[in-house]
This record gives C-alpha cells, structure tokens and sequence, in this order.
C-alpha cells in the first residue's frame, strides 16, 4: 500500500493519499487546501487518482475539493448528512477569516459499510456521527489502518459545539464504531499524530 500524509492549511488538516503499488490505483482524502501540493505528491507517487473522499464536510477539509477535482477527474464522495456544507464552505471560512473555494455536488454518497474499491485496496466506511451528522471513518482492515477525520484524535475527541454537533452521539460513536476495532489498528486523524486504538480505548481522558 501507499500512503502519504501532505498536511494542508488552513487549519493545519492531515490530507491523506492512499494507493495500490501495484495498479497505482488512488485515493484523496480530505483535500482541505494546498491543491498544488496534494497533487505534486499524487504525480510523485505515480498515482492516478479514482476518488476524492471527504470524512465530513467543514471547510477545512474541502477546500481544495474543485480545484482536486478539476485536475485530476475523481469521483467524490461524502455522506449525505454533510452534504449541505458543500456548497456553505466559503461562507463558513469567512467567518474565521479565512478563504476557500465552496465545493462541487457530489458523484456519490458514502453510506455506513459501504466497500470502496482503490485497485487492490478495500477501504470500508463507518458512519461516525457526531462531530457532524455525516461524519465518517474509513477503514483499511488488510492494512490495520483507520482515518478519523475530526472524530477521534490522539488523547482527544473532535469538537461538537458547531452546527450539526452532538457530544453524546460522537462518544456513541467511537464506543461502538471505532474502539471495537483490534487495539494495533492505527488512527489516523483528521489533525495531529497518529495514535492507536489501544491507546485511546485506555489513555483517553475523554473516553475513561
């Protein structure tokens, strides 16, 4: 497997790019800022990229959705709950001062367990509600990897004080989505280092 972490401004998002080795097959996750540098990485790695895959729908990790897009012809795909701040990213970053490009409709809608095909990859959706309505993790359980987006950070939990944000419903989430997961997986968050989910199942403040 290829995988490559460019972390993208403006708010500093962990943009990850998977791949197959063998049919250099790829996938964009999370494509908050900095096209250029997502897609030098994409043409260093020799990937042609089928999806763009968003785990939620904050501006900060869709902002480089058109231009990704645009360049490379991916589908893209986000869950239907967030789905209405595709088109409200410019107006959201606005308000922090910031600048992003709203984002294009959708190709598709991910869905909890849904299979995502990248060449030999399998990577598996797992709705994780709560930081937003249609927040979600995806799963490569071949490669004991998880991505996270803004659900579950190393020694943390994501934010749910924004629209759409429900704490009781994300700390569901990860007890019942993400911790029955093998304590060697790897997390991957939407910011900050990796982690595992042997780690935050028993050093967690917020899940202790």
């Amino acid at each position: 497997m290829i995988m490559e972490i460019v972390v993208v401004d403006p708010l500093g998002v962990n943009c990850v790019i998977l791949g197959d080795e063998k049919t250099k097959v790829g996938a964009i996750v999370d494509p908050g800022g900095d096209a250029s540098d997502i897609l030098a990485a994409v043409e260093r790695l020799g990937l042609t990229v089928k999806y763009i895959i968003n785990t939620h729908g904050h501006f900060d990790h869709i902002g480089a959705n058109a231009e990704v897009k645009e360049k490379t012809g991916a589908e893209l795909l986000i869950h239907e709950g967030d789905f209405p701040m595709l088109t409200r990213a410019s107006q959201w970053a606005t308000q922090y001062g910031l600048s992003v490009q709203d984002s294009p409709h959708p190709t598709s809608y991910l869905t909890d367990g849904m299979k995502i095909e990248i060449g030999g990859l399998t990577v598996e959706v797992i709705h994780t509600p709560g930081h937003t309505p249609g927040g979600c993790s995806l799963y490569l359980k071949e490669e004991g990897i998880v991505i996270t987006g803004d659900t579950l950070f190393a020694d943390s939990v994501g934010r749910t004080d924004l629209p759409g944000g429900s704490h009781q419903t994300l700390i569901r989430s990860i007890r019942e989505k993400l911790l029955v997961l093998p304590d060697d997986t790897t997390v991957w968050p939407g910011h900050g280092p990796s982690t595992t989910i042997g780690r935050e199942r028993h050093g967690n403040p917020f899940l202790t």
